[in-house]
């Protein structure tokens, strides 16, 4: 998709903020400071429109990107960020799981992870939440840039594994840096809206 339209429409925490127009939803989920918003901004060819922060944890809301009139891409707070308090924590994941199970435009979930380590608990956790509520998955290995192209299958073999993937749910090689995977990203995401 050529994006030439872009808009931040907020960041919201509760359901009656959510924009009301129907188009498709893509969350983006992923540990804190895995990338998200670089992926974001590597996707809609923007420097800065999702804020890169060198400090985990600064997603607190839904960042709704609305893209080309035709679909958003809602950027969830990060997961396994130690210095949040277990109770602000706790609020993240039950505003997340609400929008996660309830909302009708949510196409499928993007869960980013870094292609240089074994998948965490918590990817672990939120791929087995996804399947459960069947709840269509993308996954994007990011970072690729950072390993020899020769190591790839490894690791994508590694996730896969660790993350008992099922084979149908595609796994995307992906660079923020390179542009790697871009038009699989968006071959992807395109075929579900």
């Amino acid at each position: 998709m050529k994006v030439h339209n872009v808009e931040m429409i907020g960041s919201f925490v509760r359901p009656e903020q959510f924009p009301e127009d129907g188009l498709p939803e893509f969350a983006l989920a992923g540990r804190s400071n895995v990338g998200k918003s670089s992926f974001i901004n590597r996707m809609i060819g923007r420097k800065a429109m999702a804020r890169i922060s060198s400090k985990p944890g600064k997603t607190q809301q839904l960042n709704f990107y609305k893209i080309e009139e035709q679909l958003y891409y809602v950027d969830v707070p990060g997961y396994g960020y130690a210095k949040v308090s277990k109770s602000e924590r706790a609020a993240w994941g039950k505003m997340i799981e609400k929008y996660f199970m309830g909302r009708d435009q949510l196409r499928a979930v993007v869960l980013i992870i870094d292609i240089r380590h074994n998948p965490t608990n918590d990817d672990c956790m939120m791929y087995d939440f996804l399947k459960h509520y069947n709840i269509p998955v993308i996954v994007v290995a990011t970072k690729a840039d950072k390993i020899p192209k020769g190591k790839w299958d490894k690791h994508k073999k590694h996730v896969r594994e660790t993350l008992q993937m099922d084979k149908q749910d595609p796994l995307i090689v992906f660079s923020s840096e390179k542009g790697l995977g871009f038009e699989e990203a968006w071959a992807e995401i395109e075929s579900r809206m």
